[in-house]
């Protein structure tokens, strides 16, 4: 992500789990991505227990989940339907990367990228509730319909 153009300052911040150590220069957080991955159970219990500390204004367009490790079903210990019950309980954008693939990799560094610019307010007219709406329309089949 920080290999991509952006007009304004952009901080990453990695963490294994949630609650952040508190810190008083700690800077905004605009975008919380959740990666799970598919192979691993550890994973996805590990950003149930995170979720919690999540505030509830972040669901409202500025919490997505990226999924990974789906091109491999085969190994997967945890299943879609799993990730996607967990996207629409926050009601929260599911995405899907194989990280091991450097082409997917640019690309969803890209969307995360104009994701991120949207929920910082750096794009004139769309909020992150709009994003969330269109991110929800381009969604496949809902979930009672699975």
């Amino acid at each position: 992500m920080l290999k991509e153009d952006c007009a304004s300052e952009l901080k990453v911040h990695l963490a294994k789990s949630l609650p952040l150590p508190s810190s008083v220069n700690r800077p905004r957080i605009d975008l919380i991505v959740f990666v799970i991955n598919l192979h691993s159970k550890y994973s996805l219990q590990n950003t149930e227990e995170s979720l919690r500390h999540v505030d509830a204004s972040f669901f409202l367009g500025k919490v997505c989940f990226l999924a990974t490790g789906a091109g491999r079903e085969s190994h997967c210990s945890i299943h879609r339907h799993t990730v996607v019950k967990l996207a629409h309980t926050y009601q929260s954008p599911l995405l899907y990367c194989d990280l091991e693939v450097e082409a997917f990799r640019a690309t969803m560094a890209q969307r995360l990228v104009r994701m991120l610019q949207v929920c910082a307010g750096h794009v004139p007219g769309v909020s992150a509730l709009n994003l969330l709406s269109l991110l929800r329309s381009s969604e496949g089949p809902s979930l009672e319909d699975m």
